[in-house]
């Protein structure tokens, strides 16, 4: 499985990927645009959850690598994405208890290139990311993660409360990092476990934090009050993993 930038331009080649099947990420349209061919457009990406953004002319040309964007250009997953029952499927085919990443809001590609990275190095069975207000499997994500998108699953849902919700119906418990909870090393981390990652700059959200069950910290001894969110992820991946092995 290889990679490359996967933007389409034009009205006809976006329609045509969503008949592909192709998973369509980002939509940008012309303001105003709402004739027959993009309101087409809007209808299938409402439909698939792709997320819309307005733009004026000079930012569409600014992308295009074609110069006939023709008002529209999209951005469709580097790698497809796969089911939540698949990531679960993974941990029952290695007979072990489920280890899954949900990253709320990472929307660097480094960052999320980076933490797959590191779920799948920790063992992970696989890492679960939003639609909307986060990147998607950009070829920069593929890149960054060192050829782990080879090796790791990743899901793509619309409500990560929601998901979380059903997952716990299936046993799983949830840990997410948060620099006011308690201490990492004194949480039993053990079992069927999701570990929540929030973005680079608001954390993990309200609404997701409520839904875990445990909010760990990470000592800190500096003067600044938060680490990268890939690297946060990598202290406490390893802290499960460590508990995993005992």
């Amino acid at each position: 499985m290889g990679y490359t930038e996967m933007m389409i331009e034009g009205r006809n080649a976006v329609i045509e990927a969503y008949r592909s099947g192709k998973t369509i990420d980002k939509i940008f349209i012309l303001d105003g645009c709402q004739d027959g061919p993009v309101m087409t457009i809007k209808r299938e990406a409402k439909k698939h959850d792709s997320l819309i953004k307005f733009v004026p002319k000079e930012r569409l040309d600014q992308m295009s690598q074609t110069g006939k964007h023709q008002g529209v250009i999209a951005y469709a997953a580097a790698y497809d994405y796969a089911e939540v029952e698949e990531l679960l499927k993974e941990a029952d085919d290695r007979g072990e208890p489920p280890f899954l990443f949900l990253l709320d809001g990472i929307e660097d590609p480094h960052n999320l290139g980076a933490i797959i990275r590191t779920a799948h190095q920790a063992g992970a069975h696989g890492v679960i990311i939003p639609k909307n207000r986060a990147v998607g499997l950009t070829a920069t994500v593929a890149r960054t993660s060192a050829g782990a998108l080879n090796y790791i699953k990743v899901a793509k849902v619309t409500n990560l409360s929601t998901t979380i919700e059903q997952l716990k119906k299936k046993g799983m418990w949830f840990v997410c990092a948060d620099m006011d909870g308690e201490i990492m090393y004194r949480l039993d981390l053990k079992g069927a476990i999701g570990l929540v990652i929030g973005g680079e700059g608001e954390g993990v959200s309200r609404l997701v934090k409520e839904k875990c069950d445990f909010r760990a910290a990470i000592p800190m001894k500096g003067k600044i009050d938060s680490l990268n969110a890939s690297v946060a992820a990598g202290v406490l991946a390893y802290e499960i993993v460590r508990q995993r092995l005992v």
